[in-house]
């Protein structure tokens, strides 16, 4: 019976170690319960052969994703759905987290906010590496090809000027140009009787002229086939450069016209070219792609986010709070965000801990009554032997 006593105290202690351990770690759950991307886990018991009370076996992290909150950064990301975001430390090392608080640095590569490890991706052209956007801060100068004129115009308002016509040359500088027409009775142009021929003459901001030609409206006020248009040909910027002045399709009644009895609204609408246009903000859209908008309004796609994924993602190695090594002898399937079984990207938001409150308090009670009772074995256990070793040094 001393024998089976002693077993009793031995498995309660047992039972007291394994509470304790479990307790480590709802404890450390519920101290990451704000921790962006953190996985929680479970302890789990099993028996000891030979009826030597229990032990904690292991724990196991919980993969169910975590709510998904919006932020105010716009290169914040979550993950909906299965993968995880890549990370490499300056040595090459490569982690993986659910966590996408990242920034960009000074040197305009993308990392997370807390170790400064750099985001994996793919570049615009798909080459794997670091999300670089060192290159893309700014949009290169193009030079101004085409310029469209629309509305109308009438012989009453000869000659008519407009002026202010600002377009780029190929370093991004910009010359102001302004458009004479005054209309002609003599013209190289053979000219129906009805129809209008124009003389047009382009003056840069010094007043030379940089171009001249003709155009012609037939009577129904469209222009006319071999006269609708005047290409300027000037040295801009130390480069000869080609510009277009584009008055509409012959027959079409949709770009500049000649319709008498109306008002004037001729006007230009350089169609291309701009200087050196600085980036505005970015944002990744639901493929991971980061989406460059620029100072002038346009729009430009950038790198991608890479994600990866493992056979067994419970068994990762936690480095911290939100930082997993991966799993021994296991190869990271890597991807782009919603092609095969990687989720689609969140932007301007944050996975949050998965880790529910409720659940783990719930826990803690029953954890807190089995410490109890394995305490009062251990109590009782320990009274059991003071009573026979009392009787036996009586006798």
């Amino acid at each position: 019976m001393p024998g089976n006593i002693m077993q009793a105290l031995y498995n309660s202690v047992s039972g007291l170690f394994g509470f304790s351990q479990n307790l480590n770690t709802i404890s450390n759950n519920i101290s990451n319960m704000n921790t962006p991307g953190f996985r929680g886990s479970d302890s789990f018991f099993e028996d000891v052969i030979g009826d030597d009370g229990t032990k904690i076996a292991g724990t196991g992290a919980d993969t169910s994703q975590g709510q998904i909150e919006q932020t105010s950064t716009s290169t914040d990301v979550a993950i909906q759905g299965e993968g995880l975001f890549m990370l490499k430390d300056p040595q090459g090392n490569l982690y993986y987290t659910r966590s996408g608080q990242f920034d960009f640095n000074s040197s305009g590569q993308l990392e997370d906010s807390v170790n400064k490890y750099l985001v994996q991706g793919y570049s615009p052209t798909g080459s794997f590496g670091n999300i670089d956007i060192s290159s893309l801060k700014t949009l290169p100068a193009v030079a101004t090809t085409e310029v469209d004129m629309v509305g109308n115009i009438v012989t009453g308002s000869s000659p008519d000027t407009i002026s202010g016509i600002t377009i780029y040359d190929a370093q991004g500088t910009a010359h102001t140009l302004t458009m004479g027409l005054t209309t002609t009775t003599s013209s190289t142009t053979p000219t129906p009787p009805g129809s209008t021929t124009w003389n047009v003459t382009l003056t840069d901001g010094s007043g030379a002229t940089v171009g001249s030609g003709q155009v012609s409206f037939d009577t129904t006020g469209a222009p006319q086939a071999g006269a609708n248009s005047v290409t300027m040909t000037a040295n801009l910027g130390g480069k000869s450069q080609s510009v277009v002045f584009n008055f509409g399709t012959p027959g079409s009644l949709s770009g500049a016209t000649g319709i008498q009895g109306t008002s004037t609204s001729l006007a230009a609408k350089v169609k291309d070219g701009h200087g050196v246009v600085g980036l505005s903000s970015e944002s990744f859209d639901t493929s991971g792609i980061l989406q460059l908008t620029y100072a002038d309004g346009s729009t430009h796609a950038g790198p991608q986010l890479a994600l990866a994924s493992f056979p067994n993602e419970a068994s990762m190695q936690e480095i911290q709070g939100n930082l997993y090594l991966p799993p021994q002898n296991q190869t990271a399937q890597i991807g782009r965000p919603g092609s095969a079984s990687f989720g689609k990207i969140d932007g301007s938001s944050l996975e949050m801990s998965n880790v529910n409150l409720t659940q783990e308090l719930a826990d803690m009670i029953v954890l807190q009554r089995g410490y109890q009772a394995s305490s009062r074995v251990m109590t009782v256990s320990s009274d059991m032997l003071q009573q026979l070793y009392d009787s036996t040094r009586g006798s």
